[in-house]
């Protein structure tokens, strides 16, 4: 790949840097831009049209970039798989498996050129016949700053003999320590000495000579853990849902339920990292034994009915107080303080509850906004909330599960909060109407009320 890149035309690079531009993807020192910024002192990334860049910069900016170290790997399994299609494993076929599901691309493009991160390369072509994997899972407790920190994290190999299971300090403040859903509280980390970087080394050393990694929504695993690993195979991909979106995935519950005849966790009971790592290698196992190529119908009743007295909120602005929000409802909902409230960036998300299921039902009923279905084809309304400053803040409430249906499925949640789509305005003018067009053959135009 080197070779190659170095014999290419100066065009034929422009339109690479162009394509990592335009998806994202960054290296050892970032992106494109960061790159110029931090080496090229008369310029910096003022000058960061490609085409206006020589050769060399250019290279070497490929040659450093985690774009072109994934292009090598894939370039040599890909060429592995033309010439020796059968001394590829069947587990190597779910590793690709998982690299083609369409949800792929964006939950495992990992920020690993920043600072903490560790990257694992996937080695030797001749490691792609190794059939040896580890499942693993991880807890982890909402923080001060509103980033997440690892608690725990289990890994177990094919046998189901433990591998790893440690308790680690998350060595900064913690706002919530999720004990309903973590089964872990402070005392339980009191003395707890094990850091992030102590089993990023572990790691490295079990996953040595190409071992394959395996999870159920393992990329959110990989991001608690700042490990950019590529050879893994994620459970929420490797199988075909009659009864979910294409894009959507079943829930580890869900699909132990669907594919092993069991539940991993009554409802209610908080996860055990140790259970949810051997159901995910389980699963792995059950394919590999019976195929599962059809589509599977995922375990119906698996949203409790306790969730369906709640409506979502979601891309709530984080100025916006919560108690704020229970001016859009009659009666008297209340903010659910059991739910764990998230704050991503400039955003944050609660679930309001409501008296019983047909309360939360009427309550979504009567917003005022246009519905639409999130990425998972869950109902939701953008609405606009009037504040006593009289500004107009937007964001989104949403069903719990699929229509008011309580044997819908439970969609893919490792950790709350749930896939949210668009991204609202901050804020708007009061004064001002949204108007939007729907319908594919005519135009309508649709008024979204404001809340006062």
């Amino acid at each position: 790949m080197g070779k190659r890149l170095a014999g290419a035309e100066k065009e034929v690079l422009v339109e690479i840097v162009r394509f990592t531009q335009k998806n994202g993807l960054k290296g050892a020192e970032g992106g494109w831009k960061d790159f110029l910024a931090r080496n090229d002192k008369r310029f910096g990334a003022s000058l960061s049209d490609p085409k206006k860049r020589s050769k060399d910069v250019l290279l070497a900016f490929l040659y450093f970039s985690k774009l072109v170290r994934r292009l090598q790997e894939q370039s040599a399994f890909q060429q592995y798989i033309k010439e020796f299609p059968d001394n590829i494993s069947p587990e190597m076929k779910l590793v690709q498996l998982t690299a083609e599901h369409p949800e792929y691309r964006k939950n495992y493009s990992f920020p690993s050129y920043k600072e903490g991160w560790k990257v694992m390369r996937e080695g030797k072509v001749t490691n792609f016949v190794n059939s040896n994997m580890l499942a693993i899972d991880c807890e982890m407790v909402l923080c001060h700053d509103g980033t997440e920190a690892l608690v725990r994290v289990c890994v177990v190999d094919s046998r189901l003999e433990v591998k790893l299971d440690e308790l680690v300090n998350p060595l900064k403040a913690v706002a919530d320590y999720r004990t309903s859903i973590t089964g872990l509280s402070k005392k339980d980390l009191k003395g707890v000495t094990c850091s992030l970087v102590d089993v990023q080394k572990s790691l490295k050393k079990i996953l040595s000579k190409g071992k394959i990694l395996i999870g159920h929504s393992l990329s959110k695993d990989l991001q608690a853990l700042k490990f950019d690993y590529a050879r893994v195979i994620d459970t929420a991909y490797i199988f075909k849902y009659a009864n979910l979106p294409i894009t959507a995935s079943a829930s580890l519950n869900s699909l132990c339920k669907s594919v092993l005849g069991y539940a991993v966790r009554e409802e209610g009971e908080p996860h055990n990292c140790l259970k949810d790592a051997e159901a995910a290698m389980n699963l792995v196992i059950a394919k590999l034994k019976h195929g599962f190529n059809d589509p599977i119908e995922i375990a119906r009743n698996s949203v409790p009915e306790s969730d369906m007295v709640k409506l979502l909120a979601h891309k709530i602005p984080v100025y916006l107080p919560c108690q704020e929000l229970l001016k859009l409802f009659s009666g008297n909902p209340s903010i659910d303080e059991k739910n764990d409230s998230r704050i991503r960036g400039d955003y944050y998300s609660t679930c309001i509850l409501f008296g019983d299921i047909d309360e939360a039902e009427k309550a979504f009923d009567e917003l005022d906004g246009q519905e639409t279905k999130d990425s998972s084809g869950r109902l939701q309304k953008n609405v606009l909330l009037k504040r006593d400053n009289g500004d107009v803040a937007s964001f989104y409430i949403r069903k719990m599960a699929y229509g008011s249906q309580l044997n819908e499925s439970e969609l893919s949640k490792k950790r709350p909060p749930p896939i949210e789509d668009a991204e609202p305005t901050k804020e708007v003018d009061g004064e001002k109407q949204k108007k939007r067009k729907t319908g594919k053959k005519h135009e309508k135009k649709t008024k979204i009320s404001v809340a006062e």
